[in-house]
């Protein structure tokens, strides 16, 4: 009788260590997953936090956008688009002096522009930050700041100085979205000629 109750006691224990092993392991992941999405998304971890209510549904949501934005394709700009998109803001830049909140409308439109260039899809704003988010999570707080200080521009509610503040909001995130394709060095497009090929 004491040896089954030895062995039942023992085989409990090592029940409940497998249990307690199983819930640190869990708990580990989670710990990890968590921090790998705060590192990753930084202030926008915070962002969906606040706005969802709760971490878990933050997490999930933050995995959601990453699964949504593996599947799009999202390319790099051609040296010669990032020229005509660099030339396109300067011009726009220039135009704040005479028309600063028909600049905040032509910045929103440019950065729309080359969100779609590079493959992002243009749904409401909300998707548009959310998707920027993953790849982009330092400005994404910039393009909410912007967006909100046109739509009140465009209730008649703000100044220079916030128009200005919003060109500056769409600049860093213009700025972030330029991202160019590397040209190819020429010798590694064009067939090597007999001559080279004997050198």
């Amino acid at each position: 009788m004491d040896a089954t109750n030895t062995q039942a006691w023992l085989a409990l224990g090592i029940v409940v260590i497998l249990v307690l092993a199983a819930l640190a392991a869990y708990f580990s992941y989670r710990r990890r997953q968590s921090r790998r999405l705060a590192d990753r998304f930084g202030s926008e971890y915070g962002h969906a936090v606040e706005e969802l209510g709760s971490r878990s549904k933050a997490e999930a949501e933050l995995r959601r956008r990453e699964a949504r934005v593996k599947a799009l394709d999202i390319v790099a700009l051609a040296p010669g688009e990032a020229a005509r998109f660099s030339r396109d803001w300067k011009r726009l830049q220039a135009e704040f002096v005479d028309n600063p909140a028909g600049v905040v409308g032509q910045a929103d439109q440019l950065v729309r522009e080359l969100m779609q260039q590079r493959g992002y899809p243009m749904g409401d704003f909300e998707h548009r930050a959310a998707d920027i988010s993953v790849d982009h999570p330092d400005v994404v707080s910039n393009y909410r700041a912007a967006q909100e200080i046109r739509a009140r521009n465009l209730r008649g509610e703000v100044d220079t100085e916030e128009l200005r503040k919003a060109v500056v909001h769409y600049r860093a995130l213009f700025d972030e979205l330029l991202e160019v394709r590397p040209e190819a060095d020429p010798r590694e497009r064009m067939p090597a000629t007999p001559v080279e090929a004997r050198t």
